[in-house]
């Protein structure tokens, strides 16, 4: 018998995270190529949902029925929402997903739609994950959850969660990899055109912007050291370029920007790192000493605990020919 999947839509779906699933678990095939997963959409009385953007309804063929029996209940990524603005949701959906998991169905969110989990109360005590871009948001609408955003997804058991849009590919994937081995997973990621597994957590798809300075405080030396990163510039240098003491440099940077002159020069260091391995072919070592890092060994070593990857896997996903 095949495996039930019963996907919930709620008014702001994003539409890739209910259109991934599908494609990631009918890839599933047994030997005789016959699918090892049926999936099937259901929402709110039935009633058509206006996904986050894109122009166009969505009309499940269900109503909450599936909730009861499916195998797998899943939740893509809401927009917009209740759950996203209040921390709330309603008490029909809520009584669903409690009683479909206390029948024990396996509960998968992908994105945002881990605030549907959280706010019937299914990931209170739990570790999670969700898109980055939703911590601050998400942290206090739920804080007795565990967040996780530096992961791609969280596999707690008998709940799922994962992080945005491409990640829900990730998570299915691990779901049939789980259920029916690596071979079967590996053949419906070759089906779907994609990697069988990506290294590294959301660390290597988070922006990290540079602020612009504006003369004032710290920002000119700020500044002046972005423009000499593969200098070896000392914090007596940036504090003499202030005109101040060390001490009060220390003191006045943290408070403008959150962490030490050292901890902020080697994260722009990194991210100057990131920009090179996007945009040029330079060799690591040569990418290592323009940004400041002085080796490939250092370089290495820093971007594996910044960003979660090596510098050479970071330049196959984002080096653009």
């Amino acid at each position: 018998m095949t495996h039930s999947v019963a996907m919930l839509a709620l008014d702001g779906v994003v539409g890739f995270d209910l259109g991934v699933p599908p494609q990631v678990f009918g890839a599933a095939r047994d030997v005789d190529n016959a699918p090892l997963y049926t999936v099937t959409t259901c929402g709110i009385g039935g009633r058509p949902v206006r996904p986050e953007r894109g122009g166009f309804l969505v009309v499940p063929d269900h109503d909450l029925t599936p909730l009861a029996t499916a195998d797998t209940v899943l939740v893509p990524g809401v927009s917009g929402g209740s759950t996203m603005t209040d921390g709330t949701v309603t008490a029909e959906v809520a009584e669903a997903l409690r009683a479909a998991h206390d029948r024990g169905a396996r509960i998968i969110s992908i994105c945002t739609g881990a605030s549907v989990l959280a706010a019937a109360g299914l990931l209170d005590g739990r570790r999670a994950a969700s898109h980055w871009a939703w911590a601050k948001r998400l942290r206090r609408l739920f804080p007795r959850v565990e967040w996780d955003f530096e992961v791609l997804f969280v596999d707690d058991g008998d709940v799922l969660t994962s992080a945005g849009v491409a990640a829900g590919a990730d998570l299915c994937l691990h779901v049939v990899r789980g259920d029916h081995g690596s071979d079967v997973a590996n053949q419906a990621a070759r089906r779907c055109v994609m990697p069988a597994w990506r290294d590294g957590g959301q660390a290597q798809y988070i922006e990290r912007p540079i602020p612009a300075a504006h003369g004032s405080g710290t920002e000119p030396t700020r500044a002046w050291a972005l423009s000499r990163l593969a200098e070896q510039v000392s914090l007596e240098e940036l504090a003499g370029h202030a005109r101040m003491s060390v001490r009060t440099f220390t003191r006045r940077f943290r408070d403008e920007t959150g962490m030490s002159p050292q901890k902020w020069l080697l994260q722009q260091r990194v991210a100057h790192a990131r920009l090179l391995l996007e945009s040029t072919d330079l060799s690591v070592d040569v990418v290592a000493r323009r940004a400041g890092l002085g080796s490939a060994t250092a370089l290495r070593q820093h971007f594996q605990h910044s960003v979660g990857v090596a510098p050479s896997a970071y330049r196959r996903a984002f080096r653009h020919p």
